[in-house]
C-alpha cells in the first residue's frame, strides 16, 4: 500500500459513469489520482447547432468536475483538438473516400486516450494513465496481456489493438473485471451523481451523431442508382461515398431480386 500511495493515476474522465468509477476505485486503493478530461475537435455545423446552449463536451466537462469534487481530486482539461482533427478525423473521411471502412475509435485510442493523453499525463509527472475502457491488462512471464474485459457484452478490448508493450506498462484498466450493472452499483456505493447515466454512443468522443450525416459536411456525393448482378436497378443510394465494400444496408429497395 505505501508503494502505490507514492504512484500517481492521470484518470481520462469523460463525465461517464465508466471513467467516474475508474478514479473512485484508483483513490480506494491508495493512488495519488487526478481527473482529466481531454478536449477534442468538434465540428462547426454542432457547434452551430448548439448555439446558445452547452455544447455536449461542456456538459460532459462539468459531469467529469463534478465527480472529481465528490471525490476530492485534482482535476485538469487538456486540449487534442488538433490531434483529433488530423489523427481521427481527417483519416475518416480520406477512408470513406476511398472506398474503405474506417474504425474512428480505433485511432483515438491510438493517437488521443493512448497517444497524446499518455504522452502529456507523464511528463506532468504521471506514472500511470488510467481509463474506464473494458478491457484488462495482466503480467505474466514478465509481459504484458490485453485480454477482453470481464463483460463480453462491452467488451472494448479490440478497440485496443495498437496498445505496445512499452503503453501496456503505463496503463491501468480499473473496471476490465466488472459487468456494467456491478459497476453502476459500485458508483452507487461511492454516491457518484452519475452513477446511473446512460453510456455514450457513436463515433469516439463525437456522441450522438450519424455517420454519413457527419461526412455530408465534407464529401460531396451524388445521387445514384443500385444494380444487382444482372444490371437492373434494385435500389438507389445517397452517395456511393457512403457506401463501402460489403455494407448491407444505407440504401433504399426499390425491388427485390428474385
Amino acid at each position: 500500500m505505501e508503494e502505490v500511495k507514492k504512484k500517481k493515476v492521470f484518470v481520462g474522465m469523460s463525465g461517464g459513469v465508466d471513467s467516474s468509477l475508474s478514479a473512485a476505485l484508483l483513490k480506494e486503493q491508495g493512488y495519488d489520482v487526478t481527473g482529466v478530461f481531454i478536449r477534442v475537435w468538434s465540428p462547426d455545423f454542432l457547434l452551430r447547432r448548439n448555439a446558445g446552449q452547452a455544447c455536449d463536451w461542456k456538459k460532459e466537462r462539468e459531469d467529469a468536475m463534478r465527480v472529481a469534487a465528490e471525490l476530492d481530486i485534482p482535476f485538469k482539461t487538456y486540449d487534442f483538438q488538433d490531434e483529433y482533427k488530423k489523427d481521427v478525423v481527417d483519416y475518416m473521411i480520406k477512408e470513406y473516400k476511398e472506398g474503405r471502412t474506417p474504425n474512428p475509435d480505433v485511432m483515438c485510442n491510438r493517437y488521443v486516450k493512448f497517444g497524446a493523453f499518455l504522452d502529456k499525463a507523464l511528463e506532468e509527472g504521471a506514472d500511470f494513465i488510467a481509463t474506464g475502457h473494458y478491457a484488462q491488462n495482466v503480467k505474466e512471464n514478465n509481459k504484458r496481456k490485453l485480454l477482453m474485459g470481464a463483460d463480453q457484452n462491452k467488451d472494448q478490448s479490440y478497440f485496443l489493438w495498437t496498445l505496445t508493450q512499452k503503453d501496456l506498462e503505463k496503463i491501468i484498466f480499473p473496471i476490465g473485471h466488472l459487468e456494467k450493472p456491478e459497476v453502476r452499483k459500485e458508483a452507487e456505493r461511492f454516491n457518484l451523481h452519475n452513477a446511473g447515466k446512460k453510456d455514450s454512443q457513436g463515433i469516439c468522443f463525437l456522441g450522438k451523431i450519424d455517420v454519413k450525416e457527419f461526412l455530408k459536411h465534407y464529401i460531396k456525393s451524388e445521387k445514384g442508382d443500385v444494380l444487382n448482378e444482372k444490371g437492373e436497378v434494385i435500389g438507389v443510394h445517397d452517395g456511393s461515398e457512403f457506401l463501402t465494400l460489403g455494407q448491407r444496408h444505407g440504401f433504399t429497395v426499390i425491388r427485390k431480386t428474385p
